[in-house]
């Protein structure tokens, strides 16, 4: 999911030192040729995971993005208003912190098509059915309930 700037895909990897765990992302490129072979090399997961979960807390309050993905939901729920796609999208950023590692990485997986990585910051490609199918969710009471 995530790319670099040449591209090439990178791979969640990790070291430790000192007893402790350090995890991060790796370029391909980097892999196949060696170290300084790619525009970047290798990122933190860590920051890259919480700027990508930034970004998509960030669109949950977007009105463009909350009339698309009203539009999406409702291809498959005619009775669906904007009213109640707002309210659903509004409670997952609230809720996100109380969801289960196993339930962010799947809502990520549903919502994220690609990660663009560069010198000059991120670009988060997402998928508007993805949206659509998570507020479908959210109306539905399917997220946040074992929680």
């Amino acid at each position: 999911m995530l790319y670099g700037p040449d591209g090439a895909a990178f791979s969640p990897t990790h070291t430790r030192k000192g007893g402790k765990l350090y995890r991060y992302y790796v370029s391909q490129t980097v892999l196949k040729h060696g170290a300084g072979s790619g525009p970047v090399g290798r990122v933190p997961a860590g920051e890259i995971e919480a700027a990508v979960i930034d970004q998509l807390r960030a669109v949950f309050r977007q009105p463009e993005i909350v009339a698309g993905t009203w539009k999406a939901a409702r291809t498959h729920a005619d009775d669906t208003t904007e009213a109640d796609t707002l309210a659903a999208l509004q409670q997952l950023d609230p809720l996100w912190d109380e969801l289960f590692p196993a339930e962010q990485a799947r809502i990520v997986a549903l919502l994220v098509e690609r990660v663009e990585i560069g010198r000059d910051g991120l670009n988060v490609r997402l998928r508007v059915d993805g949206l659509g199918s998570l507020a479908r969710e959210m109306l539905a009471g399917g997220i946040g309930e074992a929680a």
